[in-house]
């Protein structure tokens, strides 16, 4: 009988239950061919609200981890529990939920031991990073086995830094849990409900995420004060804007609603009130929308999306949705108001939405993407140790 070959996984996003869902696929996907651990901070001081790890029902061993500083990504580091469990046993592959230029990143590479050492990035704008991040990525990138660049943009952005081309990488976006994000008509009533509206009213365009001024929110008030079609407006999420969203919200008592404090398992039913989603993202000098995960739950949930431009949300929305210029005002009125005057359009986008969250988004479909891209690091340093000349697999 072939022995596993075993995996840790660590990501200080793994704190949130619903985050860990990769590693569970994973564990599950793998068989018996790999054995999967997640190691998972303690405590997360969360965006919105601070995180003690949360338990999940099942899915692979989940190892509990001090971690320090962690209201700043860049200087996250991780206690010496971590290092130990890096160095108690001999893991075949470390897969680092963590960006290579941060201080978390680091310590993982130099704990790993003679592990392979897989990064997962974001980073889709090339940054010269100043000291000592520059120091720590190169550092992180030469112990590097791969990386796997979350969307086309970050790929595009990376592979010719001199640090990344060197080493194979696949591209392999997040995952939506399609058991949990799915179409709901009782929670869709429920929390019409619960805000306060009638079950037949206007269509809801419907906004999640940060309240920021990179997310466009201005664009999209902007758009619906400029609609002449009858519609509500639903704005879940939380962040330093949200003082002038309840006051332009004040102004429209019986259309607008808005949500904070969601935990990110108490999405879906806000999502299943939504009949549009709208992602109106503001590319910056130092920020381009990255994935755009609030895209991919609603395809799970049956909504019609509309994006903008900016970044990976075009990759993302593909055929299944409406995409537009980030700054054109006038196009968001137009597309938004032709969305709510028909309902087939928006029934047609979600269908095409949940046919691709299902085929292309799933988890059990990017952990497999995850487990045939360790495989094949795996096996070309087999075959090298051996001394095969058989070449690896392209990447």
């Amino acid at each position: 009988m072939t022995t596993p070959r075993r995996l840790l996984t660590v990501g200080h996003s793994y704190a949130v239950a619903l985050n860990r869902r990769l590693a569970d696929e994973m564990a599950r996907a793998g068989g018996g061919d790999w054995e999967v651990i997640a190691a998972a901070p303690r405590f997360m001081r969360g965006d919105l609200r601070p995180i003690e790890l949360e338990p999940s029902a099942d899915g692979c061993r989940t190892e509990a981890v001090p971690a320090y500083l962690t209201g700043r990504p860049h200087v996250l580091v991780y206690g010496r529990r971590l290092r130990d469990l890096l160095r108690s046993q001999p893991w075949d592959l470390v897969h680092c939920w963590e960006e290579p230029f941060v201080l978390a990143g680091a310590q993982v590479g130099r704990w790993a031991g003679p592990a392979k050492v897989v990064y997962y990035t974001f980073q889709n704008i090339r940054k010269n990073y100043p000291p000592p991040f520059n120091w720590v990525e190169r550092y992180s990138m030469r112990r590097a086995a791969g990386w796997i660049a979350a969307g086309e943009t970050v790929a595009a952005a990376l592979s010719e830094h001199p640090s990344y081309k060197v080493r194979p990488h696949r591209i392999i976006p997040l995952g939506v849990d399609v058991g949990t994000f799915h179409p709901d008509p009782p929670a869709r009533a429920a929390i019409r409900q619960s805000l306060g509206w009638e079950a037949d009213g206007p269509p809801v365009v419907g906004y999640l995420g940060r309240f920021v001024p990179e997310k466009g929110l201005t664009l999209l008030t902007n758009a619906l004060d400029r609609l002449r079609t009858p519609w509500r407006a639903l704005f879940v999420g939380g962040g330093p804007r949200e003082g002038e969203l309840r006051s332009w919200a004040a102004r429209l008592p019986d259309r607008v609603r808005v949500v904070t404090n969601v935990p990110h398992d108490g999405v879906p039913p806000y999502l299943n009130a939504m009949d549009v989603l709208a992602a109106p993202s503001q590319t910056t000098p130092r920020w381009r929308e990255q994935l755009g995960r609030m895209l991919i739950e609603a395809f799970a949930c049956g909504a019609a999306v509309v994006g903008s431009d900016s970044g990976e949300i075009p990759h993302v929305i593909g055929d299944a949705g409406l995409v537009l210029p980030e700054a054109n005002e006038a196009a968001w009125v137009e597309a938004l108001g032709g969305l709510l005057e028909n309902p087939g359009r928006r029934a047609d986008f979600a269908a095409r939405g949940l046919e691709r969250a299902q085929a292309e988004y799933a988890w059990p479909v990017i952990a497999g993407r995850h487990l045939a891209f360790f495989d094949e690091l795996l096996s070309s340093h087999d075959k090298r140790a051996t001394g095969s000349s058989s070449p690896a697999a392209p990447c």
